[in-house]
């Protein structure tokens, strides 16, 4: 019998906001997720170095855990010397839970974007694709991609408890219009990050000095 599933969040974290934390929270009510696992990364393979340092990534993420119950931090990609590629990460994670469906989550630009990624054509056969996508929003999908959504797309939650792997299912909510790079920029201003990020990451970020104004 398979275990509920748990929900794995990856990225940069630079720095974690609720643009990351909200779909993740309304992706872990809509399917009934039994965790969340951030997985901040490395050496991100899509982007350029992050801004601020692994341990300090590391402990912004923590804290935004630590703020949200079912939420917990998998350091696995920090430790390698190598790009954090997603595949390397599903593969280790399957082996390790070998009942547990694993839901991968991302937004909708990562999923048209998904031919760009490292054998991304493996990627289902070790999770699922929980795919955050504005209401009533269909965008023109790349051939590829449409091709992937004909043959995994499902539109039942319940069915990411059923198997270990294999579906996308997509996620209607509202996403949220932030990104890390603006919200560097409104910090560098001076501005109040308030209802932005989590308090305690609010607080390390103003402790640290992080992201002044350059």
């Amino acid at each position: 019998m398979l275990r509920a599933p748990i929900g794995l969040l990856g990225g940069t974290f630079d720095p974690i906001h609720i643009g990351h934390l909200r779909p993740a929270i309304e992706a872990r009510d809509a399917i009934g997720l039994a965790e969340i696992r951030l997985i901040p990364n490395h050496i991100p393979p899509h982007r350029a170095n992050p801004f601020c340092s692994s341990e300090q990534r590391l402990a912004m993420v923590k804290l935004a855990a630590a703020e949200n119950a079912g939420f917990v931090v998998d350091e696995r990609e920090l430790k390698r010397d190598k790009p954090s590629w997603t595949i390397d990460t599903l593969i280790e994670l399957r082996h390790e839970l070998p009942d547990t469906p694993l839901c991968f989550l991302m937004g909708m630009d990562s999923l048209l974007g998904l031919p760009g990624w490292h054998r991304w054509q493996e990627l289902l056969d070790h999770a699922h694709l929980v795919v955050s996508v504005r209401p009533g929003w269909r965008p023109d999908y790349p051939e590829e991609v449409a091709e992937l959504l004909a043959r995994h797309h499902t539109t039942d939650a319940t069915a990411l408890h059923q198997r270990l792997a294999g579906h996308i299912w997509l996620a209607d909510n509202q996403p949220i219009e932030l990104s890390a790079t603006r919200l560097r920029a409104l910090l560098a201003a001076g501005e109040d990050p308030r209802y932005l990020l989590p308090p305690s990451v609010a607080d390390y970020i103003r402790q640290q000095g992080l992201y002044p104004a350059s």
